[in-house]
């Protein structure tokens, strides 16, 4: 019985990283990693700066894809707004 829980939890794991992986190649290659990366500042904050900046703010989403998407005080980004919103839900989740 012990055996399944480590199985699940190293599966769960995996998944997870795998996840982080694929947002962060979504971020390279919608540009974001040229001004921020994940745990250092850069041009612009660390992406876990930017969600401990945010944490417990019911709006922080809505509010950082429309600033990603509209250009006003972030420059407008190469992403879709789909991607967008999964990149900030990614970022928020630090």
């Amino acid at each position: 019985m012990k055996s399944i829980a480590i199985v699940a939890m190293a599966a769960a794991a995996m998944a997870a990283a795998g996840i982080a992986s694929a947002q962060q190649d979504l971020a390279q290659k919608s540009g974001c990693l040229t001004c921020h990366a994940v745990d250092t500042k850069k041009m612009g904050p660390s992406f876990k700066d930017v969600a401990a900046k945010y944490k417990g703010k019911a709006d922080a989403e809505g509010k950082l894809v429309e600033e990603l998407t509209s250009g006003k005080g972030h420059p407008a980004v190469k992403a879709s707004p789909d991607d967008v919103k999964s990149l900030v839900k990614w970022v928020l989740s630090m």
